[in-house]
């Protein structure tokens, strides 16, 4: 389905780094696209994979993203890292393919409550909304994948029953969405949670055949790595610094530190393949430079 390594072939464990995406789209403050385009240079020089870099949103809904097309042209592009963008529509694929990303990244939910507010549609709305994106990129040859949010708790529904996220990963499939990318967006999930999940998915997204994408709002989030690895996890999402959360999710203060998922990975006997001195003197580079972002504007 996803062609994420299957277990047991080897320790490594994929990391894409999303903080340029969805760790900037909250700030209050605007980033400066040198920042921005700074930010994610370091972060390929560490090694990521696959680097989320931006949106290509309406910047009336995102604003802090509304710079996406200059951001695409002006990174310096890597052997060996993948620049995906997250698009909300075909007008968002239009510009994203004149941008030439690597890597398209499709948006949905599984609450329905969450669904209306954060992308202005129903499931079945905004399924349908993206199936032309999904056959257009892939008529193109672009890889897509696709987010389903929501995957344990709602802000405004509470506890989302497994067999919801079960039913929207399979629509994804079928319409030719190949990687399932499973978010925990309140950061509200225990160990537990992410078995009886997986367990839930059993025949349609197996453990090596997802991402996982966690919040660390209650500081179980590298339990929950350690959980996942333990069940055939072999693919996950972070954000430098712990930048981010939801601007349409109340609750969702940071995205799981990548420092901390590394770490994580490593102690348990894998390899992420991160430079870590790099990765870290990313963080500070960055937290610095919000930080006197912060400041200006007080």
């Amino acid at each position: 389905m996803t062609g994420h390594t299957e277990p047991g072939r080897d320790r490594l464990v994929r990391v894409t780094e999303v903080g340029p995406r969805d760790g900037l789209q909250n700030e209050a403050v605007r980033v400066p696209t040198a920042v921005k385009v700074e930010f994610i240079n370091r972060l390929a020089a560490a090694g990521f994979p696959e680097i989320e870099a931006t949106s290509f949103v309406s910047a009336k809904w995102v604003p802090q993203l509304g710079d996406a097309a200059e951001v695409m042209r002006t990174v310096a592009r890597r052997a060996g890292t993948i620049f995906s963008a997250l698009v909300p529509n075909e007008r968002g694929l239009d510009a994203a393919l004149e941008s030439r990303v690597d890597k398209v990244a499709v948006f949905t939910s599984a609450s329905e409550s969450f669904s209306q507010r954060n992308t202005n549609g129903s499931i079945d709305e905004v399924l349908a909304r993206l199936a032309g994106v999904v056959a257009r990129a892939r008529a193109v040859g672009l890889p897509v994948r696709g987010y389903i949010s929501c995957v344990v708790r709602c802000p405004f529904e509470g506890a989302i029953e497994p067999s919801k996220v079960r039913e929207v990963a399979q629509r994804l499939l079928a319409m030719g969405c190949p990687e399932i990318d499973l978010g925990d967006t309140i950061g509200a999930a225990e160990p537990d949670d992410i078995s009886r999940l997986y367990e839930s998915l059993g025949g349609v997204v197996a453990p090596h055949e997802s991402t996982l994408h966690l919040h660390d709002t209650r500081h179980r989030a590298s339990a929950c790595v350690e959980r996942a690895l333990t069940l055939g996890v072999r693919s996950f999402d972070s954000s430098t610094a712990g930048l981010g959360g939801c601007p349409f999710a109340p609750g969702a203060p940071g995205n799981l530190a990548s420092e901390a998922l590394v770490k994580t990975i490593e102690g348990a006997g894998f390899d992420a393949g991160i430079d870590t001195a790099a990765l870290a003197a990313a963080a500070q580079w960055i937290r610095h430079e919000l930080g006197a972002l912060r400041g200006a504007s007080e």
